[in-house]
């Protein structure tokens, strides 16, 4: 396949990732062996904000066609459940979903039983546990049946039914701040990923200036409250420094050193997220 056509594939799958509640998102995956062409036509998709989001369950039809990275190694030990920081939650919920599609695609029943109650617990704290406890419930019973089909269909209803509550609710710079965690969390799972097999091709998948961009913007739009936040003011400065390390300046291929500062970068970002303030 083209570099061009498998380096949009992956952004817009790692952009399903970061949507998390609000926008739909999946996990992007990177390769080991030569891949197959894949082409947006051949799945349904949704339209969010100017970028084309193809549906999650047909965007998992496709990544599973690019080979079997070591996801196992990429998921959280564990993650603090209970925040008296609405603020916190949203980001402690991105990371937890974001981890629960690693999780599918490690076909981890364990882990995926884990993060469906976890789910549950930081959805209760945000105010949509209804929306979600009937998805969970089902995840959670599909994964101890290694049902991983029924589980990947479930996760689709579970992130559309809380996006819709959230709606209801006017949570709209909540909900971005679930997206941007999700996004986080799934950055930081790619470049662990890239570093341990890297070649300038799957460096280049990194390459998604236009998603730093709209992240930067949605914290921009957040309500002062929200931008004064200790966990919240920390991220814009690292998106600046991501940015410069894409090669967008000069043409160039992301280094090694490059994917690998950005992996440290988000590291930082999704370690004082999952640290507790008192």
């Amino acid at each position: 396949m083209t570099k061009l056509s498998f380096r949009l594939a992956f952004r817009l799958a790692l952009f399903l990732l970061s949507a998390a509640i609000l926008s739909q998102f999946c996990l992007a995956q990177t390769h080991d062996t030569p891949q197959p062409t894949i082409s947006f036509q051949d799945f349904p998709a949704t339209e969010i904000n100017d970028v084309i989001i193809p549906v999650p369950s047909e965007i998992f039809n496709v990544l599973d066609k690019l080979g079997s990275p070591n996801w196992h190694a990429t998921i959280l030990e564990s993650r603090p459940n209970s925040t008296s920081s609405r603020t916190h939650t949203a980001l402690l919920l991105g990371i937890t979903i974001a981890d629960g599609f690693l999780a599918v695609q490690a076909k981890d029943s364990e882990k995926i039983k884990e993060i469906g109650r976890d789910v549950l617990s930081l959805s209760e704290a945000l105010g949509v546990r209804d929306a979600v406890i009937a998805r969970s419930k089902s995840i959670i019973d599909q994964a101890e049946k290694k049902d991983w089909r029924q589980v990947r269909i479930e996760f689709d209803g579970a992130l559309q039914d809380v996006r819709s509550a959230m709606r209801q609710l006017n949570d709209e710079p909540i909900a971005q701040l679930v997206s941007l965690a999700g996004w986080l969390r799934g950055t930081h799972a790619v470049t662990s990923i890239i570093l341990n097999n890297y070649s300038p091709e799957r460096a280049e998948l990194l390459h998604q200036p236009d998603l730093i961009a709209y992240f930067d913007r949605q914290l921009d739009s957040l309500p002062q409250k929200l931008k004064k936040d200790n966990y919240v003011r920390k991220i814009r400065p690292a998106l600046s420094k991501i940015m410069p390390l894409l090669g967008i300046h000069d043409g160039s291929s992301i280094s090694p050193d490059n994917v690998a500062k950005i992996n440290q970068i988000t590291s930082e970002l999704i370690q004082n997220i999952l640290t507790t303030e008192e």
